[in-house]
């Protein structure tokens, strides 16, 4: 059965044509000949029941259950384009146990009452829109020419995704099918990141009138615009019955629609032979066909008539008409995919009318078998075959429909949805062969709840509104974003930074103090010139060792001092260049050891100095400690309780070469990590602990009457080297990178440069510019 309406008179057609087929091939069903009868439905129940019963009654009369004479030698029919139609049809035939061949998938509706499961019927479904509630458990034999509609969703949802359409109206028919279709669609929107931009429902046409068609058109254009501009939607998806997207399709490429777009999902192509075949269709097609007068009237908008009173009348048909220069939304010459359902269902049921007789099967064994096991390729080269629930194994056509500006259509295949394909074949769209609507001037449009948030920024939900209603926050700082709308910003990795934008990172530059840059020259050339000095200040006191003011405060501890300041010096040099495991070893271990002899000589000339001034009174027993032994003793000592430290801090947790990736945002700090915190602060708090007594030891011993009297020259140079570390400690924990690696630098420099400067020049300006200081005359005179 048909709707008989002009956009549907194609059906008609592939059934005949199909037929033609199967009777002008000689090696199906040879000697026999396929024939049909086709009724109109007009949308409504009880014509359906009763042009079903014609079916099974004999020519001239309708009368159930009785045959008598000639009467039709039915084997399936073809049922009705809508759930409604199919179900009447079923409901009859089931009885019977005769193959139906139904357009659609029933659907169950609360006043309908349902087959039991355990009758015959076959149905045979071409609908794409058709929809229903569990089918397959009230009617376990039904055969469907198209996929199953969960696949049909699957495409929709992977349609919205590859357009980036999170905002999208949805329209259904109310009712059973449009509660169905909501009921499975919206729950895998949402799984997807999907919104609905609004809930529309229309009434399913129940009347063929065309005052209700143009009622519903204007009702409907009217709705969807106001739908449309208030949720700011582009995207519509709309589930109708067959005869509404007729008409959806007319209002959605008119010029009226400017925010819909439609893209189909189907299952066609082309059939050889099928639009010569249409050519041929005529006003004076052959007389049992019963739908071509209705349809030639309507198309062309004029009335036929064989009356030659008739013949000057302006709108009477002129027999030229051709249905080629019909509009695409009233006819179509290419085949549509429920044409070619129809198509495909004819020669289904001829191949099993052919297997059955090829077995010798009686006339009175059902079709049924035979109609499951059925596998054959179609003209067009499509595999036909059922699964174990009757439906047709296949994949659906995106099809886009090019509106042209004299309203005709070209139906054009952009992609393809395959459920049975590989992974990664069963999505596949071409775009570069979609052609937009020219409201969206060509351009693919945008469909979202608000614009994209771009790279730098981050999502942000909106309390109250839908999950795809959201604003845009820059990203954390240290965060970034790299592609549009981005639930979270995401860390750089360790090696990388954020750049301005905050959109992609950036290669961090390695940071270290380098012998190539100018602080580093700067200090090097600073080292060097003080560990001279010390050299110089050393041979001049090895050139006058003999004199007075040398050999004052024991001279070998005067050599001490100044060599272990000429290492010290130079030990800075460690701290220049990328850190390596060696110079990571060696920077503070050395320094500390180094440090520790030059303030240990310094403890050990003001231990001397009091020692002497205690020997000096009458009957002191403290004279035997007064000597060279003691003072080497007190520098051993002290030296080797510091070298013991650095020993034990090299075996439990030793330097080594790190990257800091945090400490400086753009750059990627190369530094020795100490290993141990502890035994690093242990080692500079005992090189403290020595200088602290050093300086008290010399602040009490300063005013000590003694030729050549070290100790206020010693309390003043403790006081530099105090005030440098103190003040280092604060400083070095508050930067970062290498001004780190040069405070401590300066730190080692400005210390030593002070025990140098405080100890040795007063000496050296006697020694060089004031002789005469230097001498026992000088001493002689002074005692006196």
């Amino acid at each position: 059965m048909i709707n008989a309406t002009p956009k549907n008179y194609q059906h008609l057609l592939a059934l005949v044509f199909a037929v033609k087929e199967v009777n002008d091939n000689p090696k199906l069903l040879p000697n026999i000949s396929l024939g049909f009868h086709i009724h109109d439905s007009y949308v409504d129940g009880k014509l359906t029941y009763l042009n079903t019963l014609n079916f099974l009654s004999p020519l001239e009369r309708l009368i159930p259950n009785y045959s008598c004479g000639i009467h039709k030698n039915l084997f399936a029919v073809i049922g009705g384009l809508d759930s409604e139609t199919s179900f009447f049809i079923d409901n009859i035939l089931s009885n019977y146990k005769i193959p139906q061949n139904t357009p659609i998938p029933p659907r169950n509706t609360p006043e309908m009452p349902l087959p039991h499961p355990h009758k015959g019927s076959r149905l045979v479904s071409y609908s794409i829109s058709a929809m229903m509630m569990n089918y397959e458990n009230w009617f376990p034999s039904i055969y469907q020419m198209i996929p199953k509609a969960e696949h049909q969703y699957q495409g929709i949802v992977h349609l919205l995704l590859y357009f980036q359409w999170t905002w999208v109206g949805i329209i259904a028919v109310d009712g059973d099918q449009g509660a169905r279709f909501l009921q499975m669609l919206i729950p895998l929107l949402s799984q997807n990141g999907i919104c609905s931009a609004f809930i529309d429902k229309i009434h399913k046409l129940d009347s063929t009138d065309a005052l209700t068609d143009f009622f519903f058109m204007s009702w409907f254009q009217n709705n969807l615009n106001l739908s449309v501009a208030k949720a700011k939607a582009k995207v519509v998806v709309i589930n109708a019955d067959a005869r509404t997207v007729v008409l959806l399709n007319w209002i959605l490429h008119s010029p009226a629609v400017e925010n819909a777009i439609e893209t189909t999902m189907a299952k066609s192509n082309d059939v050889l032979g099928f639009q010569d075949f249409i050519c041929n269709v005529s006003s004076h097609w052959p007389e049992g066909d019963g739908f071509i007068r209705t349809f030639w009237q309507q198309a062309f908008n004029c009335f036929l008539s064989d009356s030659k009173e008739d013949e000057a009348n302006p709108y009477r048909c002129t027999g030229k008409e051709k249905v080629e220069s019909l509009p695409g939304p009233f006819f179509e010459m290419s085949m549509t995919a429920q044409s070619y359902c129809i198509y495909n269902a004819v020669h289904a049921v001829a191949r099993a009318l052919d297997a059955m007789h090829a077995a010798r099967q009686k006339r009175e064994m059902m079709l049924h078998p035979f109609l499951r096991s059925v596998s054959f390729n179609n003209s067009a080269g499509d595999s036909i075959h059922f699964n174990e629930k009757g439906e047709l194994e296949s994949g659906f056509d995106i099809i886009n429909w090019v509106t042209f500006p004299n309203q005709s259509i070209v139906r054009v295949k952009v992609g393809r949805v395959d459920p049975q394909a590989s992974l990664g074949q069963q999505f596949i769209i071409n775009e570069e062969f979609i052609t937009w609507h020219m409201a969206f001037n060509q351009v693919q449009p945008i469909s979202v709840c608000n614009d994209y948030c771009h790279p730098g920024y981050r999502r942000k939900m909106k309390e109250g509104e839908p999950f795809c209603c959201y604003a845009c926050g820059n990203c954390p700082e240290g965060k970034i974003s790299d592609k549009k709308d981005m639930d979270d910003c995401v860390k750089c990795p360790d090696n990388e930074y954020p750049n301005k934008n905050q959109d992609h990172c950036l290669l961090k530059v390695l940071n270290f103090l380098s012998y190539g840059e100018p602080l580093g020259i700067a200090l090097a050339v600073l080292a060097v010139s003080f560990s001279l000095t010390t050299a110089l200040v050393l041979g001049l006191f090895i050139k006058y060792q003999n004199t007075l003011i040398v050999k004052a405060n024991n001279r070998d501890l005067t050599y001490c001092l100044l060599i272990s300041l000429f290492f010290c010096f130079l030990c800075s040099l460690l701290f220049i260049g990328q850190p390596r495991t060696p110079t990571c070893l060696l920077r503070q271990t050395s320094f500390s050891i180094i440090f520790s002899v030059a303030v240990s000589s310094l403890l050990a000339k003001t231990i001397t100095v009091v020692l002497a001034f205690m020997a000096s009174k009458p009957g002191s027993q403290i004279r035997k400690w007064v000597g060279k032994k003691l003072a080497c003793a007190v520098v051993v000592l002290c030296s080797t309780i510091q070298i013991g430290g650095c020993c034990v801090w090299l075996y439990v947790a030793p330097p080594f070469p790190d990257l800091d990736p945090y400490s400086i945002t753009t750059e990627m700090v190369a530094q020795c990590n100490e290993g141990s915190v502890i035994m690093f602060y242990c080692v500079l708090g005992y090189m403290g602990f020595l200088a602290t007594v050093t300086f008290i030891m010399a602040f009490f011993a300063r005013k000590l009457p003694n030729t050549f009297n070290e100790a206020k020259f010693i309390t003043f140079s403790m006081l530099v080297f105090c005030s440098v570390w103190v003040s280092f400690v604060p400083t070095y924990l508050s930067t970062k990178g290498k001004d780190m690696v040069a405070v401590e630098i300066f730190a080692i420099l400005s210390s030593s440069a002070g025990l140098l400067f405080c100890v040795f020049y007063p000496k050296c300006y006697i020694i060089i510019l004031r002789p005469e200081l230097n001498s026992k005359s000088y001493l002689s005179i002074k005692n006196k």
